[in-house]
């Protein structure tokens, strides 16, 4: 068996580094970046053939690209395994253009989108603000009230969309009960894997039509470079591909040599942070100076059982609210000398930032009161430093607070 043909009978572990994979004819052991931007061709009639896909071969970087290849099959690979059905990977030029390339390319004007509103700020804002201005409504609901979402069905909606666990708060959301939901009417279930990654949560197995990710994210897994996935079932992906090669938002080679690179530390990466996080969760779920704290690991969280049943670990990201407000939780952020002060997650460094005025900056106060983003909120996204080393850089600026 080739690097190739590799198959889902494998372990996760070892699709992470082996599926997609190719060589050229150079025999290259790691895999070699293609920055091209054409192709060249032995004829005339070769081109033509290639052209009109009459004969495999590489167009334009635009179209096509052997190292954004190998990362969109390994990713097919990663989220789809034990998934009836062919599943396929459209690579993009952000987890922005993820969103908005699945949702171009799949809705029209008329239509109706259900999207829980505990989700990334921007992703708020896409939906809210700008495929409206394309006839495209959207309702908003909380993730954890089925019934909202089952009262917000109309015979014009077409996709569900959520994130679990919920960015920054670590809601949990019952894909199989939201997957009846969206198909009952006939509408797609539409899920941004990006806190897990497959390496934790597989939601097409839970009966979600489509994966989004931001790459940028734990794919990289240290902060280097912009990129997002969406994967799910070839007819879906294949009419997503075709807008991102006419959109232009496509991804760069370099990028996903990186993100393909990446991939292959993707399993023992998320084991270390889940191990961190849960860690530093229970730690500050008994410091005096702190109120409470989102972390799906805890057994006090409402979606941990959830959790434990659609997941195999609780993820890297927790929130915590400090007692005080604003002034409270940036004393917290400013007091840090080790953790990182920027929005980014999914970095082997710790990150540590201020949603109500960073991430979902541009909700409405009414809007973030909705969502549970308080000014005394503090999201971590807890890389893989030492744990004790974490704890005391916390610790300078929560004994402040006493």
């Amino acid at each position: 068996m080739n690097d190739h043909d590799l198959t889902e009978a494998l372990a996760f572990e070892t699709q992470s580094i082996r599926a997609g994979s190719f060589r050229s004819d150079q025999r290259e052991h790691s895999e070699a970046i293609y920055l091209s931007s054409s192709f060249v061709y032995d004829s005339a009639a070769q081109a033509q053939a290639v052209f009109a896909g009459d004969e495999p071969g590489n167009v334009y970087s635009r179209y096509t690209n052997p190292s954004v290849q190998m990362l969109e099959e390994r990713m097919a690979v990663l989220e789809g395994s034990g998934v009836d059905g062919e599943i396929t990977a459209c690579a993009t030029a952000s987890g922005m253009a993820a969103i908005l390339g699945t949702c171009m390319s799949l809705l029209k004007s008329g239509d109706h989108v259900i999207c829980s509103r505990n989700v990334f700020g921007t992703t708020f804002t896409i939906f809210a603000k700008y495929f409206e201005k394309f006839g495209v409504k959207t309702t908003f609901v909380d993730l954890v009230d089925y019934q909202q979402w089952r009262e917000a069905m109309t015979p014009e909606t077409r996709l569900l969309f959520l994130e679990t666990p919920s960015n920054p708060l670590s809601d949990v959301a019952d894909l199989e009960l939201l997957a009846v939901i969206a198909h009952s009417n006939d509408a797609l279930l539409m899920v941004d894997n990006c806190f897990c990654t497959p390496a934790l949560q597989r939601p097409l197995s839970f009966g979600a039509d489509l994966v989004v990710h931001s790459a940028t994210k734990y794919i990289d897994g240290q902060g280097r470079c912009l990129g997002g996935m969406v994967v799910g079932r070839k007819k879906l992906v294949d009419e997503v591909h075709l807008w991102q090669r006419a959109a232009g938002a496509t991804m760069s080679p370099f990028n996903a040599w990186v993100f393909y690179k990446g991939l292959e530390t993707l399993p023992v990466r998320m084991d270390a942070h889940c191990r961190n996080a849960s860690e530093l969760a229970s730690w500050l779920s008994q410091h005096q100076a702190v109120e409470r704290v989102h972390y799906s690991g805890l057994k006090s969280h409402p979606g941990h059982e959830l959790a434990k049943k659609q997941q195999k670990g609780f993820g890297g990201v927790l929130a915590f609210e400090v007692k005080g407000g604003r002034e409270s939780a940036w004393t917290v952020i400013d007091s840090v000398q080790i953790m990182s002060r920027t929005a980014n997650l999914g970095d082997t460094r710790t990150t540590i930032t201020h949603p109500a005025t960073t991430t979902h900056c541009r909700l409405s106060d009414e809007d973030k009161m909705k969502s549970g983003i308080t000014e005394s909120l503090v999201r971590i996204a807890v890389g893989l430093e030492n744990i004790e080393d974490l704890k005391s850089d916390l610790e300078k600026g929560l004994k402040q607070l006493l």
